[in-house]
């Protein structure tokens, strides 16, 4: 019951988030069974600033538990995010600045890729940081990523 009422609340919680669109993935480590482990590549816009897309590249594990989802992906991603049309910057000021903009499962239930955005008004940028977050115990292993919208002000 606790599992059915976690993935629940996962999908529920995904339901504000963007979604992303699969690029392509490099095998890094051969298996025997199922899958190969692989380096995946996706893209996703900001659902709250139209006009920036991020590409994410995380690791996802293969083999047997893979196939059939039961496997825990490592906690290693890396992001690149750019302007890829206009951007509105009087809507950009007004965000929340800390905001989760994107989230991924990395394990069946107790693990998650995100990535969250930040305002930098001095500098007038976009921060997107991303990192794996677990319910006992969080990575530290992280990236950013920074979007120019003009000089600063």
């Amino acid at each position: 019951m606790r599992r059915v009422l976690a993935a629940a609340l996962a999908l529920i919680t995904l339901a504000g988030a963007a979604r992303a669109e699969d690029i392509g993935s490099a095998s890094y480590r051969f298996k025997w069974l199922g899958p190969n482990d692989r380096i995946k590549v996706e893209v996703f816009d900001d659902p709250a600033v139209p006009g920036v897309a991020c590409y994410l590249s995380r690791a996802e594990t293969g083999g047997v538990k893979g196939a059939l989802g039961l496997a825990e992906d490592p906690g290693e991603a890396s992001i690149a995010c750019r302007q890829v049309g206009p951007i509105d910057l009087e809507k950009v000021k007004k965000l929340r600045s800390g905001q989760e903009v994107f989230e991924r499962g990395a394990s069946l239930v107790w693990k998650k890729t995100q990535v969250v955005r930040f305002y930098d008004a001095k500098r007038n940028v976009l921060v997107y940081l991303t990192y794996t977050d677990r319910v006992i115990e969080g990575s530290p292993r992280n990236s950013i990523s920074v979007v120019p919208l003009g000089r600063p002000q």
